[in-house]
């Protein structure tokens, strides 16, 4: 399998782009997918001046090995936020992102919810709103690797 060194520096580079645009819409709360998404979601809450920054657990992968079941749990309370944003650090198969934008929708009878992520896979069914690159290898995130 391929694998593509995700550095910190390209990382940083990634965030504030992606700020940019998001500047462009009313966010109310970050949800960060932990644990991939927990520094992404630091990084923009930061760059965004929000101190709403939650995460969720979901876990669906062992290093690279897909399980067959999506557990997610640790719902934080989104009951007084209308806008929301959900990131993670990659949508691979695009489920995990699915299910926990369904649980918050479900859970707090909110449409406004947006998700970012760092990379996506196009083969996915599922597209985000914000990604910053195409996923054609395994990522190797500098916060794993280093």
């Amino acid at each position: 399998m391929k694998h593509y060194y995700y550095s910190y520096n390209e990382f940083i580079q990634d965030v504030n782009e992606l700020t940019k645009t998001l500047q462009n819409h009313s966010i109310d709360a970050i949800v960060a997918i932990a644990r991939g998404g927990v520094t992404f979601g630091h990084f923009l809450a930061i760059k965004l001046n929000l101190r709403a920054l939650f995460t969720i657990n979901s876990i669906h992968y062992e290093k690279e090995q897909k399980l067959e079941t999506i557990e997610i749990f640790n719902i934080p309370n989104l009951t007084n936020y209308k806008n929301i944003l959900i990131v993670d650090d990659i949508i691979d198969s695009g489920d995990t992102m699915q299910e926990v934008v369904k649980r918050v929708q479900k859970e707090f009878q909110t449409q406004n919810i947006l998700t970012a992520t760092l990379f996506y896979k196009e083969s996915a069914p599922f597209k985000p709103n914000f990604y910053c690159k195409i996923a054609n290898a395994w990522i190797d995130f500098f916060w794993e690797v280093d």
